[in-house]
């Protein structure tokens, strides 16, 4: 067993503390990982909050892992001894179903596992990156390449390739207009990414107060959508729009800016549940779409991208003391844009 230092929190309502948890013992596929940094999702939030309604407590959460391998089981293969590495949002599937012989793992048919608060093949809970190091199974360890700095890489294993996935399957690219909704800790990294493919890029965010940050990360245009004129002047503009905001907006509105066979992909979670008008699909054949993360190789496939577009995530550096005062933050939507955890402070 490996000892680590850890941050949990122990009920809804608490507050984070250090502890230690013990790391399963190296497997001889296993990979032993110093996490040096861990971005801070807003899924750790709703866990943390139990506002999903599913956590197991204590719970230490953290799914944008970067760090060093320490150590390699004895069939390791891909990863050495202080290679530069990630973790992202899940550290196991069955390698069996269909989705998995497909690179698809996250969405295995026989339950993916989390990387925290999710329960094991071994019956144990995963508890994630707000911790000293972690032990992964080789295959569901990426390699950061160096182009990446550590920090600036930690939130693509999760917003990254939230935002990578569906422009890659949609087509985003020359000749493509892509709207982008929300200029927060996904929807950033979104326009950078969109920009990068080649895609004409638009910003539709509910005020103009981050539209210089929104320009200088590649995007074309920014249009405040608290102004009803823009859904009049925007209607039938974009040929793929990547909803990046989790509350409830007003589908129908955002529907009638897509072009003729145009997609809006839903990567934020809301609360209720989404309402949209048939006719609102059937004109110009319109598609409303879901996903999740990308699969292992995919997310391999996007670190290697943003290494040679430069692109990294906007974030603020923290120490482990201050946890609970970014989740705060984060909700209030005071971060530019996001939170990662020096790891050297647990």
């Amino acid at each position: 067993m490996v000892t680590a230092a850890a941050y949990a929190v122990t009920s809804s309502e608490g507050s984070f503390e250090k502890t230690t948890i013990e790391r399963r013992e190296l497997g001889p596929l296993d990979v032993l990982i110093e996490i040096k940094y861990a971005g801070i999702c807003h899924s750790d939030i709703h866990t943390s909050r139990n506002e999903w309604g599913s956590t197991h407590y204590p719970v230490v959460p953290g799914h944008e892992i970067a760090g060093v391998v320490s150590a390699v089981g004895s069939d390791v293969t891909t990863h050495r001894v202080g290679d530069r590495v990630g973790v992202g949002c899940f550290v196991d599937s069955c390698g069996e179903c269909d989705a998995c012989r497909a690179d698809e793992e996250q969405y295995c048919a026989n339950r993916v596992t989390g990387t925290y608060n999710a329960k094991g093949r071994d019956g144990e809970w995963t508890q994630g990156g707000y911790s000293t190091h972690i032990v992964v199974t080789e295959r569901f360890v990426l390699s950061i390449p160096d182009g990446l700095e550590l920090d600036v890489a930690a939130p693509l294993l999760c917003a990254g390739i939230t935002l990578y996935s569906p422009l890659a399957h949609w087509g985003a690219g020359p000749g493509k207009k892509v709207a982008v909704i929300g200029m927060g800790g996904l929807g950033h990294v979104g326009v950078k990414i969109a920009h990068a493919m080649g895609a004409e890029v638009t910003v539709l965010s509910q005020s103009l107060g981050k539209k210089d940050d929104g320009l200088k990360f590649g995007a074309d245009h920014y249009y405040p959508t608290s102004d009803p004129t823009t859904f009049r002047q925007l209607r039938g503009e974009f040929d793929l729009i990547v909803n990046t905001v989790s509350v409830n907006l007003d589908i129908d509105a955002y529907l009638s800016m897509l072009a003729i066979n145009g997609t809006l992909v839903e990567l934020g979670l809301p609360e209720k549940p989404i309402e949209v008008r048939a006719f609102s699909l059937a004109a110009n054949r319109r598609s409303l779409a879901g996903s999740m993360v990308g699969g292992i190789a995919q997310t391999q496939e996007m670190l290697n991208f943003c290494a040679e577009h430069g692109i990294g995530a906007e974030i603020e550096v923290i120490s482990a003391d201050e946890i609970d005062g970014a989740y705060d933050r984060v909700v209030g939507s005071d971060v530019r844009y996001r939170f990662v955890i020096d790891t050297a402070t647990i």
